[in-house]
């Protein structure tokens, strides 16, 4: 186990075309791994205290793993507009390289939950070690943008059994030619993963213990 009481700080983070983006850091003293975590669908009330964003933010750190969540442009304190999944690329970069000084020797690892996991699934930054991707739509953004299905570094899947909008079969279909990529179904979960984040965050830790140098 790590830090039970991770320091948590909160951050502004800039990115390429000068939008202020919100963020909270909770960074054990002790890291095993980094995550920058993305959330659902600002639209349909999405944000970065999202309760699949915050079970993982609130868990990971407790097993000496750093997680940094953001507001995608739009939403919360952050600034600018929000663009349906395209100028939103930017704002997971500019996550990435925030957590990048947090995670010289360890993983940094992208995970983004529905439309943040297909939004980070276009994020091929060189500091990325793998991405976990929960419930993605694989729709929001357009697939040929989903560039990290054609890199060779791992990728997780977690994808609910009775997901109303990327079941596993689909899903499946969807990510047949994708390198190094591994699907997990999660039982008796919908979309929202109701009664189900403790699978989500085992999942998680189970494949960042597999990423440790």
């Amino acid at each position: 186990m790590g830090d039970e009481t991770a320091p948590r700080h909160l951050l502004s983070l800039d990115t390429v075309d000068g939008v202020e983006l919100e963020a909270e850091l909770a960074a054990p003293t002790v890291r095993r791994a980094v995550v920058v975590l993305a959330h659902p669908h600002p639209r349909y009330g999405g944000d970065m205290h999202n309760g699949v964003v915050a079970a993982l933010f609130e868990s990971l750190p407790r097993h000496g793993i750093a997680a940094l969540r953001f507001n995608f442009r739009g939403t919360g304190g952050s600034g600018g507009d929000h663009d349906e999944g395209i100028a939103e690329m930017l704002d997971v970069a500019a996550a990435v390289e925030a957590a990048a000084p947090f995670a010289v020797d360890v993983p940094l690892v992208s995970i983004g939950y529905s439309f943040g996991a297909d939004v980070s699934l276009t994020c091929t930054h060189p500091r990325l070690e793998a991405w976990i991707a929960v419930a993605p739509p694989l729709g929001v953004v357009r697939l040929d943008a989903i560039v990290a299905g054609a890199d060779h570094r791992p990728k997780l899947l977690l994808v609910p059994e009775h997901d109303q909008f990327d079941p596993p079969a689909r899903a499946a279909e969807r990510t047949a030619g994708w390198k190094s990529t591994t699907l997990l179904t999660v039982p008796m979960a919908d979309h929202f993963l109701g009664g189900r984040l403790s699978v989500v965050v085992e999942e998680c830790l189970s494949f960042l213990a597999s990423l440790e140098r």
